[in-house]
């Protein structure tokens, strides 16, 4: 018995000393699966002098090639690989999900796909300079290239730490690029805070973005929400315009049965005129 605790001991002291280790190398094989999983997608769908473009730039940067490599063939990406859409299974969907929690890429193209795993590269390849280049190509990028970085949030190692660039894209008056962030993507259900999560699904509504297609919103759901949600609908009704049926599971459960049913009556009164 007492061997066993001391056994036992020596593995949690082991591991607490070196959780530092142990996370990188955590981080490290999650961005190898990605890398993988992107690499064989964008492969069967390029020609072949894309493929060995696309490899021969990663091998570069692997090697310890100069920032401006990565930036410059970030740029170029599409005139290798096409802008068509990823032709992706269930399986291939199947199989994002299992690496990533909630990660459904059915809409993205090909060359976010190979912009997505230059990114990834140049993570692994140093970590170090990571963080200053990925704020460089956000600087630079222009909105198709913003769309691929911010659909990536989700894949980029310490997430967390991306959350002030998150927000950058929620302001953005490119819906483009809102929708980037906001749509189909995890980061925000998972890092975001009330105040940004909650400014995140009314600008949805003020640009027309489907809210369905928000990742989390049951689960994020809150009163502070909610009541931002009613003063809108009151704003639409008192302007004679329409109001998304998709506010009222946001509302329900934190607002008063008969301020509903005034909004339900308003509602079914505009609709009939």
């Amino acid at each position: 018995m007492k061997d066993e605790i001391n056994t036992l001991y020596f593995i949690l002291h082991t591991s607490y000393f070196f959780k530092g280790v142990y996370m990188t190398a955590v981080i490290d094989d999650k961005l190898t699966n990605i890398n993988e999983l992107l690499h064989h997608w964008v492969v069967r769908q390029v020609t072949q002098e894309a493929v060995s473009w696309l490899n021969e730039i990663r091998e570069q940067i692997n090697s310890g090639a100069n920032a401006r490599v990565f930036f410059s063939a970030f740029s170029r990406v599409p005139r290798y690989t096409g802008k068509h859409q990823l032709k992706l299974t269930s399986q291939d969907l199947n199989t994002a999900s299992a690496i990533r929690i909630c990660w459904f890429p059915s809409h993205w193209s090909v060359d976010q796909a190979a912009r997505t795993l230059l990114v990834l590269t140049f993570a692994q390849a140093d970590s170090e300079k990571y963080f200053s280049a990925l704020e460089e190509v956000f600087k630079a990028a222009d909105v198709r290239e913003l769309v691929a970085l911010y659909q990536a949030l989700p894949l980029l190692p310490y997430p967390e730490k991306l959350q002030k660039q998150a927000a950058e894209g929620i302001r953005s008056n490119m819906t483009a690029v809102f929708n980037a962030v906001a749509l189909r993507n995890p980061y925000p259900a998972e890092y975001f805070d009330n105040l940004a999560w909650n400014q995140m699904v009314l600008k949805a509504l003020f640009v027309s973005s489907p809210l369905h297609l928000i990742q989390g919103l049951d689960v994020r759901a809150n009163s502070e929400l909610a009541r931002m949600l009613i003063d809108y609908a009151h704003e639409r009704l008192s302007a004679n315009r329409s109001v998304s049926g998709e506010i009222w599971p946001l509302v329900e459960q934190f607002t008063d049965a008969a301020i509903l049913e005034d909004l339900q009556k308003a509602i079914a009164i505009q609709q009939a005129a």
